[in-house]
């Protein structure tokens, strides 16, 4: 079995849904790579959900720093896109409400060195925006 999952992922994925779905014996399931997996998935909406929060962190960073700069209006669609992306991620994951809010403080920050080394000037040293802001449909800094 460990063999499938090391040379033919796609496959062994749906032979262990196959499996699961029919109820098998445990011995014909993969069950630590079955656990591994479903254990990297949650990670996954949890790393999309932060990558989604720092790519609207940053432009709004752009947008607060140079709202007449000639890229504002790329920014700020970046801005809406993300967000609605990251909305999508929670619908499915509900349980991940609070990550958002949990990683504001750390992700400003990440976003405000990066904001800094792209020569962006007169950036807040902590985020001036709340959660509630940064999520709302209709919110640019």
């Amino acid at each position: 079995m460990s063999n499938d999952y090391d040379s033919d992922f796609y496959g062994w994925t749906q032979r262990q849904a196959a499996l699961l779905k029919k109820r098998a014996h445990n011995d014909e399931i993969d069950w630590d790579n079955v656990a591994d997996e479903i254990e990297t998935l949650g990670r996954s909406d949890r790393r999309e959900i932060r990558s989604r929060l720092d790519t609207i962190l940053l432009h709004s960073i752009k947008l607060a720093s140079q709202p007449n700069h000639r890229s504002a209006r790329k920014w700020g669609d970046t801005v809406f896109e993300q967000r609605r992306k990251l909305k999508g991620v929670l619908e499915e994951s509900p349980s991940l409400g609070d990550e958002p809010a949990e990683k504001l403080k750390e992700s400003y920050a990440a976003m405000r060195k990066r904001a800094l080394r792209l020569r962006f000037a007169d950036i807040p040293k902590s985020c001036p925006w709340t959660i509630d802001n940064v999520l709302a449909d209709d919110w640019l800094p």
